[in-house]
């Protein structure tokens, strides 16, 4: 039998939410569209590369972006959870793109879906102003707020175009 991604709803979010819950709102938002975007496809088709020589495919950018929220929420903020790099990190930093196979996409997508729980596990019960030291510099946690919805948002306009390379959807 063959995986095939499955049909998601997107989340309608207040406009006039209080800030935190409007972040989290909008991060909630760019997540789902992100699996909106693989909806419909099979493991195939996500771990496709449309766009020679790009190494862009859905499966690289659920991968990606699975890394993304660990090295933010749990890495970096929640620095008393454990949780190790994902993908083969010493394998360069697209490792996550470069690295995919078809066979793992139902894993991969759901390994997703746990990142998200444990991100917001780790910012649950936190101010936006909760500071943290990366590399160094000071910062918020409502600056990873706004650094994912700008990565999700960037790679959801690549999803956008991968998916109408692969099948021609496009719009939303």
């Amino acid at each position: 039998m063959t995986w095939i991604a499955p049909e998601v709803e997107r989340p309608d979010g207040s406009l006039v939410a209080p800030e935190h819950e409007l972040l989290a709102g909008y991060l909630n938002f760019y997540r789902t569209t992100l699996l909106y975007k693989c909806a419909g496809l099979t493991a195939d088709q996500l771990a496709e590369r449309p766009s020679p020589p790009s190494n862009l495919s859905l499966l690289g950018l659920i991968r990606h972006l699975t890394k993304v929220e660990r090295i933010w929420f749990r890495i970096h903020f929640a620095t008393g959870t454990p949780a190790e790099p994902l993908f083969a990190p010493e394998l360069g930093k697209d490792a996550d793109f470069d690295l995919i196979d078809p066979a793992h996409a139902e894993s991969e997508y759901e390994g997703l879906i746990a990142e998200w729980k444990l991100s917001d596990e780790a910012a649950a019960d936190h101010s936006l102003d909760d500071r943290f030291t990366f590399n160094g510099t000071e910062s918020t946690l409502r600056m990873i707020y706004i650094h994912l919805i700008g990565e999700y948002a960037r790679h959801c306009g690549h999803a956008d175009l991968l998916r109408e390379h692969l099948d021609g959807t496009t719009g939303a």
